[in-house]
């Protein structure tokens, strides 16, 4: 049974590297803690405090006043340089103060705009130049002194500012102006008074405004930021490279705690206190807006296209008409999340968990389920296979009858059977006869792999997808592997090798090659699947399904609607014979039977060659004997190939009867 520590006083206590799985630390003070390395699956540190301890608080916020001492220095330096100028004014001087005034303004209005590090690269081209042109003149010197100094005592502030905002949260920005104000205006006197604090107040708010805009987390200033909430979580609650895989931090005050380097799969964030002042690294909590999204439960921003939300807990939130295109939602924990009408186009889905989840109206083009995809009570009427426009605001849309609804739990049964495919994709020189053999002798070959061809979709000029169900344990990359072998030995034959290996297959081969030349020939005709990459002869995979099923089956016009199928579309018409017609089948297909065993122990038949002489000289026997050829005919034209095919019972009946079948019409 899991330990409990729920509700104790854990501060500084050591768990590094323990199996912790599970745990319940709910309501402990952690503050201090270290669980670098540690399991923590499942464990719940709902309403925890975490954090650098009591004392370390207090130490923190009186290093950070006593840091004030800095900038306060830095803004009296720049402040009796200006008093200098003005006391002793000289034209040499007047110039010097209005190049350092110039650079300072410049240096302001770049790091407003652009960030500290413009800012900084700005004024280290501008003093490098102006000591360059003038090594040896005092004024120079002193007002570049000043420059730095005031662009020191600003940096440092802001630096302050961040770093009291870290430990205490409250009055950081004022107190912290008032302290450093106070320190430049401590050892001010008459003019220097007046100076002193105009200059001093101006220089402050400019820190202030930066510090305030670096824990507001604009990109210009985040590298303050990082670096205060890194140097302070060194001492805070350490979850360091730990495994926290669904565990709970919802209601957690997790300021100072250090997440850097842990697995934060499907972790609960719901309600989370002070994330924002936590050491993140690299993981998806250093995105302010999927933060957000992970605390509050409910999108404030409506677009999250192409973020990495890879592993993310967003259970229970309403994410309605929220933008996921081309983003990364992989092992995502969805269940019960409210999706309607949400683009969902190209997003990464493998392993994520939608159990009952609500889909209705989303927009599913292109998106990338796996097997590993959980659909189970999925809430959803419809769906649309493509992004709306204005011509067409609801395009696609599944069910096709826009009057019908999915019933309760079939829109997983519309996904799913298109699971478990074995994907066969041509990239150049599409060879029908080629896929056609291939295809068959692979179902031949793998029985156990429960073969059964469900799509084919066309994709550019010269591009194809062959797409079959196969059974749940079958090796597909093995399939595929031998498919191809196959395949690409075939496209090396000659015409005439892989016309006789087609005569020599049953008219299935012929069926297949058909449908994939249509398929070529007519994209149009077939319907979309559920990835909407291609066309595709598959419908609705929840409604009707036509499976070409190539074991044991037999096709003249390749796949039919079981609503209107007709006795012309399933291998040809019923026919009934009359005793004299059954008679002369049977003699026909004896003597065939005959001469075919009689020249198999003559000619060999290993390969297409050798089966395309043997079957030569059977034609030469029949065509000299006028009584055998008469009967033959006689019999394709009362029963047709297919009923000697059935009777004769040899590797080379293919073959022959494929021949003898023009002698028939030449008749």
């Amino acid at each position: 049974m899991p330990q409990d520590f729920s509700c104790q006083n854990l501060r500084g206590r050591s768990f590094r590297g323990k199996n912790l799985n599970g745990v319940n630390f709910s309501g402990a003070d952690i503050r201090g803690a270290d669980f670098t390395g540690a399991n923590l699956i499942g464990a719940n540190f709902s309403h925890a405090k975490a954090g650098i301890e009591r004392r370390w608080e207090i130490g923190w916020l009186i290093i950070f006043l006593m840091l004030s001492i800095i900038p306060g220095f830095c803004f009296q330096v720049c402040s009796h340089y200006w008093i200098d100028v003005v006391e002793n004014y000289s034209s040499e001087k007047v110039f010097t103060c209005i190049g350092s005034f110039i650079t300072l303004l410049a240096f302001f209005i770049l790091t407003l705009n652009q960030g500290l590090i413009a800012g900084f690269k700005l004024l280290i081209v501008i003093l490098t130049a102006a000591v360059a042109s003038a090594p040896i003149a005092s004024e120079a010197v002193l007002a570049s002194g000043a420059v730095v100094a005031a662009v020191a005592g600003v940096t440092s502030s802001a630096v302050i500012v961040v770093g009291v905002s870290a430990v205490v949260n409250t009055g950081a920005i004022v107190g912290t102006i008032v302290v450093t104000i106070g320190m430049a205006l401590l050892a001010a006197k008459g003019k220097a008074l007046i100076v002193t604090s105009m200059l001093t107040i101006i220089l402050a708010g400019v820190s202030a405004y930066i510090g305030w805009r670096a824990l507001l987390e604009d990109k210009k200033y985040v590298f303050i930021r990082t670096l205060i909430i890194d140097i302070v979580a060194r001492d805070g609650t350490n979850f360091r490279q730990s495994n926290l895989t669904d565990t709970n931090f919802s209601e957690a005050v997790l300021k100072n705690t250090n997440f850097s380097e842990a697995n934060l799969t499907r972790t609960i964030w719901f309600k989370a206190q002070f994330l924002a002042l936590a050491k993140v690294g690299n993981t998806y909590l250093k995105d302010k807006k999927i933060r957000q999204l992970l605390v509050i439960g409910e999108e404030q921003e409506k677009n999250f296209e192409r973020e990495n939300l890879r592993g993310v807990n967003l259970s229970g939130a309403n994410l309605s008409d929220v933008s996921f295109i081309g983003a990364d939602l992989s092992e995502a924990n969805l269940q019960h999340v409210d999706l309607s009408r949400a683009k969902l186009v190209q997003t990464q889905l493998d392993g994520t968990d939608f159990t009952g989840a609500t889909l209705t109206g989303a927009f599913i083009e292109d998106w990338n389920i796996s097997t590993d995809t959980k659909f189970d009570g999925v809430r959803c009427e419809y769906v649309y296979m493509r992004l709306p426009t204005i011509d067409n605001p609801d395009p696609h849309r599944k069910p096709d009858n826009r009057q019908e609804v999915f019933a309760p739990g079939e829109f997983g049964d519309f996904i799913k059977p298109i699971f478990d495919t074995l994907d066969l994709y041509h990239n150049q020189s599409v060879d029908p006869r080629a896929i056609a053999i291939s295809f068959k002798q692979l179902a031949e070959n793998n029985p156990e792999a429960d073969l059964r061809i469900v799509g084919m979709e066309v994709r550019g000029e010269d591009k194809f997808l062959l797409r079959a169900k196969t059974a749940i344990t079958a090796d597909k990359s093995q399939l595929s592997a031998e498919y191809f072998d196959t395949y690409n030995q075939l496209k090396a034959l000659a015409e005439q090798e892989v016309k006789a290996l087609v005569a020599e297959k049953d008219s299935r081969i012929a069926d297949l090659q058909n449908m994939v030349v249509t398929a070529l020939q007519r994209p149009s005709f077939y319907a979309q699947t559920y990835q909407n990459q291609g066309d595709t002869i598959m419908a609705e995979a929840s409604k009707k399904q036509s499976n070409f099923d190539l074991k044991g089956a037999q096709f003249a016009g390749g796949l039919v609607n079981a609503d209107t199928v007709t006795a012309q579309q399933i291998g040809g018409n019923i026919t009934n014979y009359t005793p004299e017609q059954r008679q002369n089948l049977a003699e026909a297909a004896a003597e065939i039977q005959q001469l075919l065993n009689q020249l198999g122990q003559t000619y060999p038949t290993n390969t297409p060659l050798e089966k395309q002489v043997a079957v030569t000289e059977a034609l030469k026997q029949i065509d000299n004997n006028p009584t055998l050829k008469a009967r033959v005919i006689g019999a394709l034209k009362s029963g047709g190939t297919e009923a000697l095919k059935e009777l004769v019972d040899h590797p080379l009946v293919n073959i022959l009867l494929a021949t003898l079948e023009g002698w028939q019409d030449a008749e």
